[in-house]
């Protein structure tokens, strides 16, 4: 009983951990974290950041305000959410792949100046969301909590796969604790995302598939065509890829 005890116990300490470092939800409970293992539960994390934000569409819907606006508003508060933790990836990458001389992206990529690479990149990808957002009219909550698990679960596949590219960077524990077996529950997690919107509606089948078989490639793809130009992966990059991935994963749901 014992043990099993302090199992839920550390179960709960490193999931608070993981909402405390990737997004600015306030956990007063919360107190010394370790967050060596917090790259285990982000796709949790983003299933939880896309809950919030489909139940905060839900209530703009109730209030009457208008598609485009709403889409704009969770575009907001997505970033609010996760303090701009992914989007400064975004423009950090887009900086240092802007970069000609493959030498010197990285330390490009450490200068926390933000480029005219960076902000068209951050522009480009926020137009992005807005507009397939803003396209998609039904199930948008689930359509949020899917962009926002498989931008995460790419980002598993990215720690797990690539080299990290800086020792000392603030990024480099998360390879040292994620486990197999961890991108298995993530999978099966999203998995079972796509099997809730077909017992919703036994119409949506195709979509469910196409949204589970979309994510995982646009997941996996992400993380490859970032490793290819860099020769590996960074902090920024992790963002990227979870960015990325919402994104055109918000695009192709737009398809009818």
């Amino acid at each position: 009983m014992v043990d099993k005890q302090q199992w839920w116990k550390q179960l709960w300490c490193d999931v608070a951990a993981a909402l405390v470092f990737y997004t600015c939800l306030p956990i007063p409970w919360a107190t010394k974290l370790d967050f060596c293992r917090v790259s285990r539960y982000v796709p949790l994390v983003g299933l939880l950041i896309g809950g919030i934000l489909g139940f905060l569409d839900a209530g703009f819907y109730f209030v009457g305000i208008p598609v485009l606006t709403r889409s704009v508003l969770i575009v907001v508060s997505w970033i609010a959410l996760t303090g701009g933790l992914h989007l400064d990836g975004v423009m950090d990458t887009a900086d240092g792949l802007a970069v000609q001389d493959p030498q010197r992206r990285l330390q490009v990529m450490t200068d926390s100046a933000t480029g005219a690479f960076g902000a068209i990149a951050a522009v480009a990808l926020l137009l992005l969301k807005t507009a397939a957002l803003s396209e998609i009219s039904s199930d948008r909550w689930l359509s949020l909590m899917a962009v926002c698990g498989w931008g995460r679960w790419g980002q598993q596949i990215a720690i797990a796969r690539y080299p990290y590219l800086k020792p000392t960077g603030k990024g480099s524990f998360h390879k040292a604790a994620l486990q197999p077996r961890d991108i298995l529950l993530g999978l099966l997690l999203l998995l079972g995302l796509s099997g809730l919107k077909i017992v919703l509606s036994r119409d949506a089948a195709i979509h469910a598939v196409v949204m589970a078989t979309s994510g995982i490639a646009i997941a996996f793809l992400t993380g490859a065509w970032f490793n290819r130009k860099l020769g590996g992966h960074t902090g920024d990059t992790y963002g990227a890829v979870v960015e990325w991935t919402e994104a055109l994963l918000l695009c192709v749901l737009t398809v009818p």
